[in-house]
């Protein structure tokens, strides 16, 4: 009803049913239906038929009155979403954990801004899921599968995550040949990670260990830090430790062996459109995960990195 509604506005603006229809894009006989379905469900008349004259009822001007405003307005909107929808300029609001944004993902922020000048980009960090909607966040990075129903999710790759320590550790050290001699280890640990679950890479078994931490934190590139300072073995990211690999200051332990993945998803509101600058990102960061291995779970040496 509110198309025919907006359709007969359009007839009383163009003083004409065939106006109408070359504005809206409809033969005449369309708009002659539809205006006649309008007055059945109103219960009046709302233009004179006339060959010689147009003209609207005394109900046709009220109603003309009462809804040109809305419709007008309405359609001035939906004209300027629909080209905010498709322009690659203005704001994004994004979401992404602290740790890998400033870290290993740093590159693919600064390609993208230099890739497309005019998205200004709002990167909101966190290492805690904020919420998108209420946030008005236009897609988010997300580490790990989503169980919100209100959001839509894509994965975009995966980070293996592997056991690792400072050469100044393993020094004075007997080095572990297999998971189990890990418990004879100074173990740095992550409080929200109570065992690590290692898999075989050639074999495919797997092992669960519950080790206790002599040291426990809550923040990943602590560990990182604390693992670099020579106080114990870690399991850690491949991303979190590509810097210290490359250069040296970690070391990984048990090559054929590597701990859980951690996927990683485009996640926008169901209840959103997706924008062409959030479409942009999300197809960016594809490429751009999809191009490095070791954003596609791959284990790697200390000299085959990002």
């Amino acid at each position: 009803m509110l198309d025919d509604i907006a359709l007969f506005v359009h007839v009383a603006q163009a003083r004409s049913l065939t106006g109408a229809g070359a504005v809206l894009g409809l033969p005449a006989a369309t708009v002659t239906r539809r205006l006649q379905r309008l007055e059945d469900k109103l219960g009046h008349q709302l233009v004179h038929r006339s060959a010689r004259k147009f003209g609207l009822t005394s109900e046709g001007e009220a109603y003309f009155q009462a809804f040109a405003g809305i419709v007008e307005q309405a359609e001035v909107t939906a004209r300027n979403l629909s080209a905010e929808m498709h322009e690659l300029s203005g704001p994004l609001v994004v979401a992404a954990p602290t740790n890998i944004s400033v870290g290993a993902l740093q590159p693919m922020w600064t390609a993208f801004m230099r890739r497309h000048p005019g998205i200004r980009l709002d990167l909101r960090l966190s290492n805690f899921n904020i919420d998108l909607l209420e946030d008005r966040i236009d897609l988010a990075l997300r580490i790990g599968p989503q169980q919100d129903q209100r959001l839509y999710q894509k994965k975009m790759g995966s980070i293996s995550t592997a056991v690792m320590a400072a050469p100044s550790y393993l020094e004075g050290c007997n080095m572990p040949e297999g998971p189990n001699d890990l418990g004879r280890h100074s173990i740095i640990a992550v409080r929200t990670i109570p065992a690590w679950r290692l898999s075989h890479k050639l074999t495919g078994s797997t092992c669960v260990l519950h080790l206790k931490g002599d040291v426990i934190v809550d923040d990943i590139a602590l560990v990182r830090q604390f693992a670099e300072d020579g106080f114990g073995v870690c399991l850690l990211s491949v991303t979190e430790a590509a810097e210290p690999l490359e250069q040296g200051r970690l070391k990984l332990l048990l090559p054929d062996w590597q701990g859980q993945q951690r996927d990683i998803y485009a996640v926008w509101p169901t209840g959103k459109l997706l924008s062409a600058r959030a479409k942009c990102l999300r197809e960016f960061m594809r490429i751009y995960l999809a191009e490095r291995p070791v954003f596609q779970g791959q284990l790697p040496t200390e000299s085959t990195l990002i």
